[in-house]
Order: structure tokens, then C-alpha cells, then sequence
């Protein structure tokens, strides 16, 4: 096994050095593929196929990679991979002419080539393009994947992207509906009169959310900063300054761990809205995913591992105390103090710390025994005070807050609040954090001085929601994991 892995080192890298010596050979023969500077590119693969009754004998130009190739004799057969898919080119000396010829024969698969040529069908009935003249734009010193085996290996696609999405078709689909989802947001966001914005990333107080920040050096200033963990604080204080209607699409960091859902660095969407409440928030996410589905996928009934999710149905709202309730068979409308909550959680064997409080109590039976429940398109409404640090109080129950998580396929898809804007009651709130941060909690908040005297000025009653894009582009796909949806996920070095 050993001298067979051997002998196929020796074999690649023979053949390396013969794409390199061929490279030599046309740079001194003044044929350097590398000093073309551009290309004019008239028409992609799909584009032929899909109006070939219009350009049947016309004459188009493509540009891609060289996927297969064929020699036989005086004719030879080509497939070339462009954005759109893949397109055959037929060949021949007596097009060509001899020299132009023997320059193809000696191109290898994987090369970047242009070519130009007349559209036809061949004899078994496929679209072709008849070449007239073929340029090679980019010399390939790299060996791609055997073709029927592909690239397997997931480590290595992750790495690799770049051959992933050359050898992978499906891969280059899922990034181009990423990037549909990302523009079908902005589309209908900007039809509701929203403004998309941009906020620091490097902050000195990473807020807003209940996650471990990364931490890094400003030279220059020699302070400590933090990568932000979420968009929410300086959102809020453009609502502050009168900005009604704004969102923001950008990466956040989170000092967590990885696996199929989670990545240190993601997309978040946050969205902020002047005088309307939670209410306001779930009637806004029904109609975007509704519109996102419909515009990308041209349904909206989404089908992720095997699974039918349906858009078009009014989305189910239901109370987190109704949803315990529901699924646990545990009303904690019948449980009034901390001795109770933490006699019920052993009673069902959920598991928790001494800082719990009776709230947090709520949320760990939740997090047990619901999640995994809420398949199809769901709202859970009102969680508890103690997990909501930035969230207003309902006025009849002030142990609860107005709140929802969104939920599909059993996974948070989006939280939302009626934001908290009374100051008094936000810096009684930071200083509980502070308490659970001083106590080991490494997610807490701590006091952000500086939005709280934005607060003070006073912002209006405002809606407001994280929506995570990666997750949704996860479903809308039927990816297995957030790295399918991430050009370039976290790993870990080689070097390690």
C-alpha cells in the first residue's frame, strides 16, 4: 500500500512538471497565457442552450474551464464549464487551422480557454458550438479531482472551495441562492421603506447579545476592543436619531465552538423599527420569508431534508408558557416561586446552575422539551425577564417580556422584541448582568455608557429583530450544515 501511494506521488508530480514545462514552452515561444489581459465574452452556456433557435449558425464567444477533452485525429470534442453550466465545443484542424491545432492537443483539462465559434446540434443532438478559434487565457498547473470520483472529501471542499465549486455544480447553485436571498431581502425591505446601514465592528463594548466576544489590540489608540457579537446597540441609537426604518447584513463574531449550526463568524440581519411592537415584527418576517421563498425558489413550500415546510400558511404563535405547557404537560402559570421551578426541573430531569432563576428555569424546560417540536413555521411569544435583558415588560405581567423567537425544522431562525426604551428600567437591567458576569457568566452584558445616554434622550417605542441568514439559507437550500452555506467556514489548521 505504501509503494502503491508511492508510485502515484511520483506520477503527479511528473505530471506537474509537465504542465509546468509546457507553460515554459509557450512563454518562449511568445504565447505567455498569462499576459492576456481580457477577453470578450459574448454569451454562457446556459444562455446558448436555453435560445438556441435564435443563435443556431451564429457566431458567440465563452470563456471557462476545459472539463473533458477528446482527441481523435483531425477533430476533437471539448466540454467547457462557464457560470452557468457546462457547454461542448467541436474542434477541427480544417476550422482551426494546423498550428492553432496542435496548440489545442496539447492544452490539458482544467485550463481556462476562450473560444470562438459557430452555434449548431451535433448529429446525437446536443447543443455545441462549432470553434472557430480557441485562446488560452490561463494555464492550469494544478491536476483537478478524477472526474467520476469527484471531490469527496468533505474536509477538503471546505478548504478548497475554489475546486469544490469548480468540480461541484450543486455547490455553485447553493452560493448562487445565497446570494438571490441576500438581494430578495434587501428588495422587499426596501419596498417597505427601510435603509440598510453600516456599524463598527471593532467595538469596546460587544452588547447586545449573550455570547463570549473575541478580543484583539488597537495599536494606535493601545486599547482593547472586541469583535461585535451583535448590530443591536448602535441600531438603536440611529433610532435615536431619527432614523425610523433601518437593517443591517454583516458579519458578527462569537467565541463559541462549531458544529453543523454554528460558526464563530455569521451573518446577521438586524432590523429596527420606530412605533410598532413584536406584533409589527412577526407580521414583517411572515411576509419577507413568504417573498424570500417565492422570488428565489418560486414557491413557497420549502421540502429540507425530506421535510415539507409550508410559507404560505398564517405562521402558528404560541406562548412559551403554552408551548412547556403543550409539550412538557408542566404549566408554570401553577409555579410561583424559585423552590417550585427547581423542584419541577427535578422532577423531569432538567438540569441547572445555582444562578438560575425561576425564568431561566421556564427556558431550560423549553429548550428540552419543544424545540425540536417546532417543524413548520412557528412564533413562541413572551419568555421570561430573566433571559431578556433588552426587552420591554408586558404591562399585565411584568414577569415576561414581549418577545418571540421565530422558529422552523426545530432551530431559533430569529428573536425579536418590543425593544426596551425606558432607561431607568435598561440600566437596572445592565447591572443584573453585570452581577452574573462578576458571578463567571463570560455571556453576560456590562454596562454600555454611551447608548445609555442615548436612551436617555429618549427613543420612541421601537420593533426590532435578528434574523440569521446563514440558517435561513440553510433551509431554503436543503443544506445539511451551516459550512455548506459559508464560502470560506472556520477550520482548523493544517499546522496544528
Amino acid at each position: 500500500m505504501a509503494e502503491q501511494k508511492k508510485q502515484q506521488e511520483q506520477d503527479l508530480n511528473q505530471l506537474l512538471k509537465v504542465r509546468r514545462e509546457k507553460l515554459a514552452d509557450l512563454q518562449a515561444n511568445g504565447k505567455d497565457p498569462f499576459k492576456i489581459v481580457k477577453y470578450d465574452v459574448t454569451h454562457h452556456s446556459q444562455e446558448i442552450k436555453d435560445h438556441f433557435e435564435e443563435l443556431e449558425n451564429q457566431t458567440v464567444t465563452i470563456a471557462g474551464r476545459m472539463m473533458s477533452k477528446r482527441v481523435m485525429g483531425k477533430a476533437s470534442f471539448c466540454h467547457v464549464q462557464d457560470l452557468e453550466g457546462s457547454i461542448q465545443s467541436y474542434v477541427a484542424r480544417d476550422s482551426l487551422g494546423e498550428e492553432a491545432y496542435k496548440d489545442f492537443k496539447k492544452l490539458d483539462v482544467g485550463d481556462v480557454i476562450g473560444i470562438r465559434g459557430e452555434v449548431f446540434r451535433t448529429k446525437t443532438g446536443e447543443i455545441s458550438i462549432h470553434a472557430s478559434e480557441v485562446t488560452l487565457l490561463s494555464k492550469s498547473l494544478q491536476i483537478l479531482p478524477e472526474k467520476f470520483h469527484g471531490l469527496t472529501n468533505t474536509d477538503l471542499r471546505y478548504r478548497q472551495r475554489y475546486v469544490d465549486l469548480i468540480m461541484n455544480p450543486e455547490v455553485k447553485d447553493t452560493f448562487i441562492k445565497r446570494s438571490k436571498i441576500l438581494s430578495a431581502i434587501r428588495t422587499y425591505l426596501a419596498g417597505e421603506g427601510f435603509m440598510e446601514v453600516e456599524t463598527p465592528m471593532l467595538v469596546s463594548n460587544a452588547g447586545g447579545a449573550a455570547a463570549r466576544p473575541f478580543e484583539t489590540h488597537f495599536n494606535a489608540l493601545d486599547e482593547d476592543l472586541k469583535l461585535r457579537i451583535s448590530l443591536e446597540l448602535y441600531l438603536k441609537r440611529l433610532i435615536v436619531g431619527g432614523l425610523e426604518k433601518v437593517y443591517e447584513i454583516g458579519r458578527v463574531f462569537r467565541n463559541e465552538g462549531l458544529d453543523t449550526r454554528h460558526n464563530p463568524e455569521f451573518t446577521l440581519m438586524e432590523l429596527y423599527q420606530a412605533y410598532t411592537d413584536y406584533h409589527g415584527m412577526m407580521d414583517l418576517t411572515e411576509n419577507l420569508y413568504r417573498y424570500v421563498a417565492q422570488t428565489v425558489l418560486g414557491t413557497t413550500k420549502i421540502v429540507y431534508n425530506g421535510i415539507e415546510m409550508d410559507l404560505g400558511k398564517p405562521f402558528e404563535r404560541i406562548t412559551m408558557l403554552d408551548a412547556v405547557k403543550k409539550y412538557s404537560g408542566v404549566d408554570f402559570n401553577e409555579i410561583h416561586t424559585l423552590e417550585e421551578a427547581r423542584a419541577a426541573a427535578d422532577e423531569h430531569h432538567v438540569a441547572y446552575e445555582e444562578r438560575h432563576k425561576k425564568g431561566d428555569i421556564l427556558n431550560l424546560f423549553f429548550e428540552e422539551f419543544v424545540e425540536d417540536h417546532l417543524i413548520q413555521p412557528t412564533f413562541v411569544m413572551d419568555h421570561p425577564v430573566e433571559i431578556s435583558p433588552l426587552t420591554k415588560k408586558k404591562p399585565d405581567n411584568p414577569d415576561y417580556v414581549e418577545r418571540f423567537e421565530f422558529f422552523m425544522n426545530g432551530w431559533e431562525m430569529a428573536n425579536a422584541y418590543s425593544e426596551l426604551n425606558d432607561p431607568i428600567d435598561q440600566r437596572e437591567r445592565f447591572k443584573a448582568q453585570e452581577e452574573l458576569l462578576a458571578q463567571g457568566d463570560e455571556e453576560a452584558n456590562t454596562t454600555d455608557e454611551d447608548f445609555m445616554h442615548a436612551l436617555e434622550l429618549g427613543m420612541p417605542p421601537t420593533g426590532g429583530i435578528g434574523f440569521g441568514i446563514d440558517r435561513m439559507c440553510m433551509l431554503l437550500t436543503d443544506s445539511q450544515a451551516i459550512r455548506d452555506v459559508l464560502l470560506f467556514p472556520t477550520m482548523k489548521s493544517l499546522d496544528k
